[in-house]
């Protein structure tokens, strides 16, 4: 096989591997959802999520041969700290999606991982000092118009929305800064939650209010939340080192679009001012997924007339 064909293969096996994570998280709310009906909340769901997640992300990070950074995050106290507040971020975006997709919102949660790529962008013109073009601003502002209306056709906040937004894009803001690989962080991250998720377990079995002992259905689903934590994760990030910036730009769409579908095919409120709320959410989507494709194109191009001089 030719480098070139080597280059192609690897090319797709990556778009492959992006797009597949992104088509669990949009499927998601049908994972958890399951785990409602069988009388596990959010609390219940999420310390499970946390012990069967140590386990695969302990196994993945065997695997990667990532042992010594784990070590080297609990001898390191600024590092530490850094992940104990990533922690707690993570927690709150995952209590509160699930919360929601089992509680009618799985539209807000839609909303919310639209306008988590725009709040990025303007985080990084805040706090990394990023500089933002046109097709950022007008993307920013698009969705602006978008949370307003959303706002006005649920007659309050999208406060859904708003916390995984606001929790998922400052999650992202500490690991930028954070020296650890995905894997091995993700293992501290649930390492430090395992000890309250093992006592809240504990605690409800003790008051009958359990299902770790229930039917073997039921613990097969709840134990179903350890994969879906970490194995779209460990896809992401073999993607995101072999793909350009502007096509996992495009495929971070993906699992909105799967959620809003799903929340609209359950019947979940959707009228027209809602609808106009969205498509103003999807023209900054779009209009932030073109400026990211410019922008690589143009570096590209660059890089190119570099070489040849």
């Amino acid at each position: 096989m030719s480098p070139a064909d080597k280059g192609a293969e690897g090319a797709r096996a990556a778009l492959l591997a992006g797009v597949m994570c992104f088509v669990i998280w949009g499927l998601a709310p049908l994972a958890y959802q399951p785990m409602g009906r069988a009388g596990a909340d959010a609390w219940e769901i999420m310390a499970h999520r946390t012990l069967w997640s140590v386990i695969l992300a302990g196994v993945l990070v065997l695997l990667a041969k990532q042992g010594a950074q784990v070590r080297r995050v609990f001898r390191d106290a600024r590092l530490l700290g850094w992940l104990a507040a990533s922690t707690v971020l993570i927690a709150v975006n995952w209590v509160v999606f699930v919360w929601a997709v089992n509680n009618g919102h799985t539209l807000e949660t839609s909303l919310g991982y639209y306008l988590n790529p725009l709040l990025n962008m303007a985080l990084g013109v805040w706090l990394f000092r990023e500089r933002l073009g046109g097709f950022g601003k007008a993307a920013i502002a698009l969705a602006a118009v978008g949370v307003a209306l959303q706002a006005l056709a649920i007659g309050q906040l999208p406060w859904v929305s708003l916390v995984l937004a606001f929790s998922f894009a400052g999650y992202g803001v500490i690991r930028k800064r954070a020296a650890v690989d995905a894997q091995a962080g993700l293992l501290v991250e649930c390492l430090l939650m395992a000890p309250f998720g093992v006592a809240w377990l504990i605690w409800l079995e003790m008051h009958g209010q359990g299902h770790f002992t229930a039917a073997p259905q039921v613990v097969a689903l709840l134990a179903l939340a350890g994969p879906l934590t970490v194995f779209p994760l460990a896809l992401f990030s073999w993607a995101a080192r072999r793909m350009p910036l502007s096509a996992m730009g495009f495929l971070q769409f993906i699992a909105p679009t799967i959620s809003f579908c799903i929340g609209v095919a359950q019947g979940e409120p959707f009228n027209a001012l809602r609808g106009v709320s969205f498509a103003f959410i999807w023209a900054g989507a779009v209009t932030f997924a073109a400026g990211a494709f410019i922008r690589n194109r143009a570096s590209r191009k660059a890089a190119e007339r570099t070489r040849v001089v």
